[in-house]
């Protein structure tokens, strides 16, 4: 039996469970193997792709945006539309066969935007270059997940279905969990808060479940089963996602509104130009960085050119923004802006100094 086999039929025993006090654990065996599964599939132990088989886009610009979705939801007229790269766009499904990388320009800064080929119901185990096409999804900062608006809502849970099977967690921060393996000693379970969502039996379930029977966990928050086991794998991506629903102008006003009020979620229309410059300013905002500028002494600052970074850098990640060797011959830093203390005047300060967005910085180095 293959793996795929395997994950279909323990997702089967999953949906004929009834979910209750008895079954819980057994329930929780089975995530853990079904975690397993994927893992193995998508990380096979032996190289069976060729060569070059793979969407090999070199990461460039300040950020990296993905656009994700089914065939013919509008990605390609969108990158065509915000950057200045022309991706084929057609009336058919599959226009795009391969990755095509566009450069947003926002405020001086450039965000590297790829239109990925549209993906299918199964993609998370290989089905129409889907392994690829979320495997780049891993590398990104941000997923545009681009929908239309005109089609049923399982657009969008099918996705995320695909997307979480691969180990990309949408809009989730990593589980406060330390987890650390030992050669001997038991298992020892420590939680500093009150877990209403697992118990230690489950846990200690998990764990013989992937054969580990020596190790220290610590549980900083209240987690669920699933979220334990992405601790146990290590390998989840923990990425901000952006829902766009495209073709708003074929919808009734009503449904535009709802769709509208959603969390992380944006309304366009790529035939009529509407509200693109709105999820240009969303994109910026979903990737959480600052923009710094920096100033020479006696000159006016370059406000042309950026340094970004993510939002709570400090002094020190602006001086390796510059240039490496900056840092070891630092001295003291002068901002201007919403970080310093007297804005509108400057402030001197040091390396832990943390800076805010559009900061003007001089770095004075011995």
């Amino acid at each position: 039996m293959g793996i795929v086999e395997k994950i279909k039929e323990i997702e089967d025993e999953m949906n004929r469970t009834q979910k209750n006090k008895a079954t819980e654990y057994h329930l929780g065996q089975l995530k853990a193997k079904l975690a397993k599964y994927r893992q193995q599939l998508l990380e096979p132990a032996s190289k069976s792709s060729k060569p070059g088989e793979g969407f090999d886009v070199m990461k460039s610009g300040d950020a990296r945006v993905v656009m994700i979705g089914f065939p013919s939801v509008g990605k390609s007229t969108l990158l065509s539309k915000t950057t200045h790269t022309e991706s084929v766009a057609a009336a058919y499904e599959f226009t795009t066969l391969t990755a095509i990388p566009g450069v947003l320009e926002y405020e001086g800064t450039k965000i590297q935007l790829l239109d990925l080929p549209g993906i299918v119901e199964g993609a998370s185990q290989g089905r129409g270059r889907g392994r690829q096409v979320v495997s780049v999804a891993k590398t990104s900062d941000l997923v545009l997940m681009v929908l239309d608006a005109t089609k049923s809502e399982t657009q969008r849970a099918l996705l995320e279905y695909e997307l979480e099977a691969v180990g990309i967690r949408l809009n989730k921060t990593k589980p406060d969990v330390v987890f650390k393996q030992k050669t001997g000693g038991g298992i020892t379970i420590n939680a500093t808060v009150p877990l209403t969502k697992i118990d230690h039996k489950m846990i200690r379930t998990i764990l013989q479940g992937y054969k580990i029977h020596n190790c220290d966990v610590m549980i900083r928050e209240d987690i669920t089963t699933d979220e334990f086991i992405d601790v146990l794998l290590g390998n989840r991506k923990y990425i901000p996602c952006l829902y766009v629903y495209n073709k708003i102008d074929g919808i009734s006003l009503e449904v535009v509104n709802r769709l509208a009020r959603e969390p992380h979620t944006v309304v366009i229309s790529c035939e009529l130009d509407l509200n693109l410059d709105h999820l240009i300013d969303r994109i910026w905002e979903e990737l959480n960085m600052v923009k710094i500028y920096t100033k020479k002494r006696g000159v006016h600052p370059d406000l042309s050119d950026p340094i970004c970074l993510r939002k709570g850098s400090t002094i020190e990640h602006v001086c390796h923004g510059i240039h490496r060797s900056l840092a070891e011959s630092f001295k003291y830093a002068i901002v201007w802006g919403k970080s310093s203390k007297f804005n509108p005047q400057p402030q001197k300060v040091s390396f832990t100094h943390k800076v805010a967005d559009d900061d003007v910085v001089t770095i004075v180095a011995g």
